[in-house]
């Protein structure tokens, strides 16, 4: 198992951080997708090691970007 936290920027409400969990938790290999508005935190738990240019392009097709991996 494996846990990644990236910084996700341009989510104001409860609806983005819907949109976030969704388009991620769509990633092959993704089991679980936390998502906190007030620091813009997304922490990522899966299976194994998932590209991180996966989860930048399910931010993305959310509508946000990602400002950086903790």
């Amino acid at each position: 198992m494996s846990t990644t936290t990236f910084t996700v920027k341009g989510m104001t409400c409860g609806h983005c951080v819907s949109s976030v969990k969704e388009e991620v938790g769509e990633v092959a290999g993704v089991t679980k997708v936390d998502v906190d508005l007030a620091s813009g935190l997304l922490t990522v738990d899966s299976d194994g090691p998932v590209d991180p240019a996966r989860i930048a392009a399910a931010v993305e097709e959310a509508g946000y970007e990602l400002a950086g991996r903790s």
